[in-house]
C-alpha cells in the first residue's frame, strides 16, 4: 500500500483583535478598502478558463440579533437572522423590528442587540508567487490561511497596522 508524501506546508496566522469591529459599516468598509485598493500586490490569474481578479470575496456571512424586551427591560425572546451580505442583514434586521405581530407574538419590544451580531468574509487572494490563500475578517479577528510563504503574512500584517479597528 502506498504512503501519503507531503509535498506542501501551508499556514494559519490569527490576529485577535483588542476590540470586536463596531459596526457592520466599519466592518464592510474595511472589507470593501482591501477590493478596491488592493493593499496586498495580488495579481488576476485564469482558473478554468475564467479569469479572476487577483482579490475576490470567497464567501461572506452576516447574522443580526433582535432581542424582545419586556416593561422591565428583561429579555423574554430573541430572534438571529443570517443573511448573505451586510446590506441583506440590515434590511432583515429592519424588517424584524418593524414587525408588530411578531413583537406582539414574543411578547415584548424588539430591540438591536449589536453586541451580539456576526460578521465573516473571507477573501481569496492570488500572491504574485503563484499562491492562492485566503483572507477571513470576522468580528473580533483577521485570520490569514493556505498561504508557505511568510512575506504574504507580512504584507496582510502591514496593512493590518494600518488600519484602526484591527489593532
Amino acid at each position: 500500500m502506498a504512503d501519503f508524501i507531503e509535498t506542501n506546508n501551508t499556514k494559519t496566522a490569527v490576529r485577535e483583535l483588542a476590540a470586536s469591529i463596531p459596526d457592520v459599516a466599519t466592518f464592510a468598509a474595511i472589507v470593501q478598502e482591501v477590493l478596491d485598493t488592493n493593499p496586498f500586490g495580488c495579481v488576476g490569474y485564469v482558473q478554468a478558463g475564467v479569469n479572476h481578479d487577483g482579490v475576490e470575496k470567497n464567501r461572506e456571512s452576516y447574522t443580526a440579533r433582535v432581542n424582545y424586551e419586556d416593561l422591565d427591560a428583561h429579555t423574554v425572546g430573541s430572534i438571529s437572522a443570517k443573511a448573505p451580505g451586510a446590506a441583506a442583514m440590515e434590511t432583515v434586521a429592519a424588517d424584524i423590528l418593524a414587525d408588530t405581530a411578531l413583537a406582539t407574538a414574543m411578547g415584548g419590544d424588539p430591540v438591536r442587540d449589536y453586541d451580539r451580531e456576526s460578521y465573516s468574509c473571507q477573501l481569496k487572494c492570488s500572491d504574485p508567487n503563484g499562491e492562492i490563500y485566503y483572507v477571513t475578517f470576522g468580528r473580533d479577528n483577521v485570520r490569514i490561511t493556505s498561504y508557505t510563504d511568510d512575506a504574504i503574512r507580512t504584507a496582510v500584517e502591514t496593512w493590518a497596522d494600518t488600519i484602526p479597528a484591527l489593532a
